[in-house]
């Protein structure tokens, strides 16, 4: 089970797995559903024998390490359910004779290992933002399993998962994500009603605040505080950049037997702002500002790599160094760019007016593009042995420490503690199943 303020690193969730078969021998099982691109195992843990599948896909970003502890505890929970009052079987979804969970314990291992250290990084109070980006790891578009399909990629990862969606044809797939800063929110793609209410009174007991608009569903349907379904195809109400191919992702895959995913987003670090559904007054000015920071910041971290360049790794044999690359090649303005039409229209008063918690998800979106890629600058220039490297370190770790630094006080952040994390994802996820279930009701 998982420490109390500790994710757990993948070869503890294997660990905690095999454990867990060992405990409840004929109730869980652990198979292995594919082979990452340098050979490691992708994993799946199963329980119960029920005839309703639930898949869950743990680590799908290397860099939101919750994932894999919720998906621990979520076994934990449904393989040790008690009876319930008078002898009877669980009811719902904990219900091993009417549910079968299929855990996969890390979709992206090979990511995973690129940001080993990361739990630490996180693991107390003591820890910063800084900590975080210091360790973390996240890959280009095209190189992460749930979202390659969109860029034309394909990847043993991705089709793992495809194969099991295609084996299994789940009523309900829970994608276990997690946000540097910010609130919590799901997203669906398509409704699922009975979980609008459990899962804002699973986020308030935890003292966890709800995304009021995200950075890529500004203006999708939104049934409940924190929740937000998937436009259809045809629908230009669309944010994030490259999203207008989403059917091709490992999400809608289970659409095609009748089954809804949900994208379940947890935050690191909390700030409040993003629980507040009030108009902001200067979202026009403030998106600007924003889209400033992320191009300065990118230009500065750019500066810095054009120097390295000749003594760091080649890019086909480095992952770090291609995100690096990617950045380098449009991704700082492709994200500015995208908020030129919201800037405009809020300057104009045209409707509708952003809020301060969209104003919020954007503002956290703008900090972290520069610091993700001086995170893996700084570790690239560690390692390197020309006598360049120091002097370029020192300079972009100075300016590294005081985005880091500038991110935690402008958003008032306040560190989530792990458990809490946890728990909420759980709730959530439990919360899913059982409105799934309805449905067939």
């Amino acid at each position: 089970m998982p420490t109390p303020d500790r994710y757990l690193t993948v070869a503890e969730v294997a660990d905690s797995a095999r454990r867990l078969v060992s405990r409840f021998p004929g109730t869980g099982r652990l198979r292995r559903i594919g082979t990452s691109r340098a050979g490691r195992p992708i994993l799946m843990l199963s329980v119960g024998h029920g005839p309703h599948h639930v898949l869950v896909v743990a680590r799908p970003h290397p860099d939101e390490p919750v994932g894999g502890t919720t998906a621990i505890a979520l076994a934990e929970l449904v393989a040790s359910a008690t009876p319930a009052p008078g002898g009877g079987r669980p009811a719902g979804a904990t219900d091993p004779s009417l549910v079968t969970w299929d855990i996969v314990l890390c979709l992206d291992p090979d990511g995973a290992a690129l940001s080993e250290g990361i739990e630490e990084a996180t693991a107390t109070t003591g820890h910063s933002l800084a900590d975080y980006y210091r360790a973390a790891y996240r890959p280009v578009a095209a190189e992460q399993p749930e979202w390659a399909p969109i860029e034309s990629r394909h990847l043993p990862e991705s089709q793992a998962l495809f194969d099991v969606v295609d084996e299994l044809r789940p009523l309900l797939q829970c994608s276990l994500h997690s946000v540097e800063a910010g609130g919590s929110w799901v997203q669906l793609t398509r409704p699922l009603p009975q979980l609008v209410t459990p899962f804002a009174k699973s986020a308030a007991s935890l003292d966890i605040p709800l995304q009021h608009g995200t950075f890529d569903a500004l203006y999708w349907e939104n049934p409940g505080p924190g929740v937000y379904v998937l436009p259809p195809p045809e629908s230009t109400a669309r944010l994030a950049a490259g999203s207008e191919n989403i059917g091709a992702s490992t999400w809608c895959a289970p659409a095609r037997y009748g089954g809804v995913t949900a994208i379940v987003e947890v935050p690191m670090w909390a700030t409040d702002l993003a629980d507040d559904p009030s108009p902001h007054p200067e979202a026009g000015s403030v998106l600007h500002d924003l889209a400033g920071l992320v191009r300065d910041g990118g230009r500065q971290v750019t500066a810095v790599l054009d120097k390295a360049r000749p003594f760091l790794p080649a890019p086909e044999d480095s992952a770090p160094r291609r995100v690096l690359e990617w950045m380098a090649g449009g991704l700082y303005d492709l994200v500015a760019d995208s908020w030129a039409p919201l800037a405009r229209q809020a300057a104009d008063g045209g409707p509708p007016g952003l809020t301060r918690a969209q104003v919020c998800a954007l503002d956290v979106v703008a900090r972290r593009q520069p610091l993700r890629a001086a995170g893996l600058l700084l570790r690239l220039l560690e390692a390197a042995k020309d006598p360049a490297a120091p002097g370029l370190r020192h300079g972009l770790d100075e300016l590294f420490t005081a985005w880091a630094t500038d991110f935690e006080l402008a958003l008032r952040l306040r560190r989530v503690p792990v458990h809490r994390q946890v728990a909420h994802q759980t709730h959530t996820v439990l919360a899913a199943a059982e409105s799934a279930l309805a449905a067939l009701r």
